[in-house]
């Protein structure tokens, strides 16, 4: 059982704390207007992650023992401020923190940082700022740089990975999200060498992705390759032809690197309205009547309870939450609970408290609970898994999932979840590195592609692998095959891609039977 602790005002020290419990902060200074959802929403997500060393086993020597985590979250804070969103939470663990954001989420690991973020986010203007955190506050092999931003210093990535689908309201998107072409200039400006390539049908459903090969080089004008201050021991010790070999061989023995995101739109309605913040406050007052009538006969059969021996409201509740925020009570805060002792229980009229009504983390566990994503990866098989959910007012939901992975204690997975439900605009987004066929009784991918999909119950949904390549091919073969057959639903296209090191496939699903026309566009392909 994981003991969160919740401090009562955010604080600014995430790697103060390295035991292997993760904790909880909340950003108490966020407000229901910051985060009002009520407008149709661009739910499609920028996703960027940015690799300063092929696995946190390989740290360059320069850098800080705990590379990235080292940063503050005001430094972090200071960065998302050139994003356009804000904090809502943290989840502290040994080898990541999970930040949940008003436009979702943030993952920092010793040796990369993950970064989603949907709406009208403009999330490669954080990019410099990102490479001159990791050189200045995390010590890692940097040069001299002119970058956007106005960045001096910076610190040479290992690899760059940007992607996105396309947009809905590419109108409404700020500086350099304007266009896929305006991102490709923005980041080909600041590395060399990078690749750009669009995924799928130009007059149908695509995914765009930016990648950089192992070793990214800055644009110059950046410091001459020799006077550059590369750590003894570091991957700038080697050669260009064997980097890829060093590197694959350090990823095999981290059980690969993989990646996988399905990306849902045309949600079904009527599903669709658990998370609704009016949904989800019934859902939780129901359950609260429940706790409070059964407390009444319990009274009315034994005698009157006192506060000390009164059994808490969760062990009368039909589903307990202690999956998620443990130390949390969702239900207890009702006014009957905090009322005069004195006065008899089967008289108390109940009413309930603002968790159980406004937006926030108690309402997200609701939904949490409700919808299944608890049971994605549940704690039967990962003991110590952590989720940290919110609900948005008057609609939309986030969520972090923290996956360590058993008997692998160095190891951490995350999922993500993002949630727009509004008919005219409905997307749901659900990414995640958990690696696959790991562990005894891990999941496959098309278990998690099924179990997901029909959470959500989406019209058409892509999916898209991205994974180190494996030794195993038939294996491979096998596992790929599986993936041709989602229930439910037809796969329309699959596109594969082999990409320096790595294997990208691209599968686009159409529900069986639905008529609902050709895919909503919005964004031009060229």
């Amino acid at each position: 059982m994981v003991n969160t602790g919740i401090p009562t005002n955010y604080t600014n020290s995430p790697s103060a704390s390295l035991s292997g419990t993760p904790q909880w902060t909340i950003n108490r200074d966020i407000t229901a207007v910051d985060l009002d959802s009520s407008n149709a929403f661009e739910g499609p997500e920028k996703l960027l992650e940015v690799w300063f060393a092929p696995s946190e086993k390989a740290l360059p020597s320069s850098a800080s023992p705990h590379g990235l985590k080292v940063v503050s979250q005001a430094t972090w804070k200071d960065m998302l401020d050139l994003v356009r969103c804000k904090v809502l939470s943290v989840v502290e663990s040994t080898n990541v923190d999970a930040y949940l954001l008003s436009e979702s989420s943030m993952f920092v690991f010793p040796h990369k940082i993950v970064l989603k973020t949907c709406g009208t986010t403009t999330l490669l203007r954080g990019m410099p700022r990102i490479l001159e955190i990791a050189a200045l506050e995390a010590g890692f092999t940097h040069a001299k740089a002119d970058l956007p931003e106005g960045i001096a210093v910076a610190a040479t990535p290992y690899r760059v990975f940007y992607s996105r689908k396309n947009y809905l309201y590419p109108d409404q998107q700020k500086g350099p999200h304007r266009s896929w072409r305006d991102e490709v200039r923005y980041l080909d400006k600041m590395f060399v060498g990078g690749s750009a390539y669009m995924i799928g049908k130009m007059n149908g459903e695509h995914w765009y992705l930016y990648i950089t090969g192992p070793g990214s080089v800055l644009t110059p004008p950046a410091t001459p390759e020799e006077r550059r201050s590369v750590s003894s021991g570091s991957r700038g010790d080697l050669p260009p032809q064997d980097l890829d070999v060093a590197v694959t061989k350090i990823l095999q023995e981290d059980h690969g690197d993989e990646t996988l995101e399905i990306l849902m739109t045309d949600l079904d309605v009527d599903n669709a309205r658990q998370f609704y913040l009016e949904n989800a406050s019934s859902t939780a007052q129901d359950h609260a009547r429940r706790a409070h009538q059964a407390r009444k006969e319990a009274i009315r059969h034994l005698g009157s309870i006192s506060e000390q021996s009164a059994p808490d409201v969760n062990e009368l509740m039909d589903k307990d939450l202690s999956k998620t925020h443990s130390d949390f009570d969702v239900f207890v805060e009702t006014s009957s609970e905090h009322s005069d002792s004195t006065a008899s229980a089967e008289e108390e009229a109940l009413t309930f408290s603002e968790e159980l009504t406004t937006e926030g983390h108690t309402l997200g566990t609701v939904v949490t609970e409700g919808c299944g994503l608890a049971d994605v990866y549940p704690t039967s098989k990962y003991p110590d898994a952590h989720i940290d959910s919110y609900l948005f007012t008057p609609c939309g939901y986030s969520a972090n999932g923290i996956v360590p992975i058993p008997n692998k204690p160095d190891s951490t997975g995350y999922w993500t979840v993002h949630v727009t439900p509004e008919p005219q605009c409905s997307y749901a987004s659900f990414e995640t590195n958990v690696p696959t066929k790991q562990h005894t009784g891990s999941r496959s991918t098309l278990e998690i592609v099924q179990h997901v999909v029909g959470i959500f119950k989406p019209a058409r949904f892509s999916v898209t692998l991205f994974e180190t390549k494996s030794e195993h091919d038939e294996l491979a073969a096998r596992k790929d095959k599986l993936m041709e057959s989602v229930k439910g639903y037809r796969r329309v296209d699959r596109i594969v891609h082999d990409l320096d090191g790595y294997e990208l496939v691209f599968r686009y699903f159409e529900r069986e039977g639905w008529q609902g026309g050709a895919p909503r566009l919005g964004e031009r392909w060229c």
